[in-house]
């Protein structure tokens, strides 16, 4: 599962814009699909640069952080102390930008794709691509992306079924059992 995880990383800093054929560049791109493009052209620069601040301006412009971040608490939410709420939204953003620094240095991507049509789910866009690496391996990787407070965000990117949100969540979790359900505890070593 691990690897799975480390592949939705590459998957998502490699996906690059892709419109085959005359007829297909004609029809505009649905609005979800355009701003996909523009987040997988800001993923890649930041793979490129490979440090956790590349991929950290990244998920400040474009990840719905606070939305991901109550859904990591899942059952513990109701224990975070309010004043400390803007302190663990920067503690979550910094420990995804440290997890895709880390994980996007051991995939190398050759090529992605962003299929023109999403899929609508809810209120929600689900964006699917796909991307090549080294090993010659393509996996589908598929955006959960939404309109917040006026403007797109990513909620979640799944690889082989596996929801990087869900698998924050599982771990984050985990830690926190440890802890005896100790959010502070969490928030704390979250922004180390």
């Amino acid at each position: 599962m691990a690897a799975g995880v480390g592949v939705a990383v590459a998957a998502g800093t490699g996906s690059l814009p892709a419109r085959a054929g005359a007829a297909r560049a004609a029809t505009p791109a649905h609005p979800a699909v355009r701003y996909m493009q523009r987040v997988a052209a800001e993923l890649l620069r930041a793979y490129r640069h490979g440090t956790i601040a590349s991929f950290d301006k990244v998920l400040a412009r474009h990840a719905d952080v606070p939305s991901i971040a109550m859904y990591s608490l899942g059952r513990y939410s109701d224990r975070l102390p309010s004043a400390k709420r803007h302190l663990y939204y920067r503690g979550v953003r910094a420990f995804m930008a440290r997890y895709f620094a880390e994980q996007s240095r051991k995939y190398e991507i050759v090529k992605g794709w962003i299929e023109d049509t999403p899929v609508k789910d809810g209120d929600d866009w689900l964006v699917r691509s796909k991307v090549k690496l080294a090993s010659g391996s393509t996996y589908n990787v598929v955006w959960r992306v939404a309109r917040r407070r006026g403007r797109w965000k990513v909620l979640d990117v799944k690889v082989m079924g596996f929801s990087l949100a869900y698998l924050q969540r599982g771990l984050f979790h985990r830690y926190l059992e440890r802890k005896n359900g100790d959010v502070n505890a969490l928030v704390a070593a979250l922004n180390r």
